[in-house]
């Protein structure tokens, strides 16, 4: 479920947490469904506790799992999420248009390099 690569120099607990994000988002997890103890996802990493602790409790101020006091950390069912993280990516995507538009790429260069890429990803 959750891979670390050692050699990415983002932190361990940063790829914990965007791996647990993605699986939230595309609804792999499902809305209440419970997530692994830190211990256990501790001990299946070989990684420490204090990590893992450290991306739930992201996770947790990022509004993706929340707490039940003695039953451990749960997924949660907000869509608002999701529309979240589609806000973020227009957002992004606009910013880029923008730079590109000051580099001299015309709409059409532009509408013909998503397609291409769209088209890769999904092969």
């Amino acid at each position: 479920m959750i891979v670390i690569d050692y050699q990415n120099r983002k932190p361990i607990y940063e790829q914990i947490v965007e791996r647990f994000q993605m699986l939230i988002l595309k609804g792999i997890l499902e809305p209440d469904a419970q997530m692994p103890s830190v211990r256990s996802l501790a001990t299946e990493l070989s990684i420490n506790p204090n990590t893992i602790q450290k991306a739930y409790s992201l996770l947790e101020q990022q509004g993706f799992i929340y707490p039940v006091k003695g039953r451990g950390n749960f997924v949660s069912g907000n869509q608002a999420l999701i529309e979240q993280r589609k806000n973020s990516f227009w957002k992004k995507l606009k910013t880029l248009i923008k730079e590109g538009k000051e580099f001299g790429i015309s709409q059409e260069t532009c509408v013909e390099k998503i397609v291409e890429f769209y088209e890769e990803v999904e092969a």
